[in-house]
């Protein structure tokens, strides 16, 4: 990922989100690393990919520590043009092999709770739910919900 990919990157998650009634992407009010992606992901020693088609990216994820051991699972969107052909595995078995490699034992992953397609596709890449929730107080009131699984 590149900074420059920023206004591709918003507008993939702008999309996925507006999937899903009440959820708002206001990237200046909350997801404002999304204007440079690659600085912030250097700052938070995490690390990030987008996949792209014919220079357009469709398709997102990263991961960032937690705690020494722990990573976590950041930012998994694929365009509804190409979904269910694997993109979104792919992407996060990416990141899970970087996360192994920088020394990581398990990685986690929190998604609201209106994101089911997300719920499938981590538990059918081995992910657990832990039975753990948060609510966010954000401006799409989320709800996440957590996910683990061991490297």
């Amino acid at each position: 990922m590149r900074d420059t990919d920023s206004s591709q990157l918003i507008d993939l998650i702008g999309t996925c989100w507006a999937e899903f009634p009440g959820c708002i992407l206001d990237v200046d009010a909350e997801e404002q690393w999304l204007r440079a992606p690659a600085t912030a992901y250097a700052q938070y020693a995490g690390e990030f990919w987008v996949a792209d088609d014919d220079g357009e990216v469709v398709g997102s994820a990263g991961y960032r520590p937690v705690t020494d051991a722990i990573a976590e699972m950041k930012g998994v969107y694929v365009s509804p043009v190409i979904r269910r052909q694997g993109l979104a595995s792919v992407l996060v078995k990416n990141a899970e092999q970087a996360a192994l490699t920088a020394g990581f034992d398990q990685v986690q992953a929190w998604s609201d709770t209106r994101f089911t397609g997300a719920h499938v596709l981590y538990e059918r890449l081995g992910y657990r739910r832990t039975g753990r929730s948060r609510r966010l107080e954000d401006l799409s009131d989320s709800t996440e919900i957590e996910f683990t699984k061991p490297l």
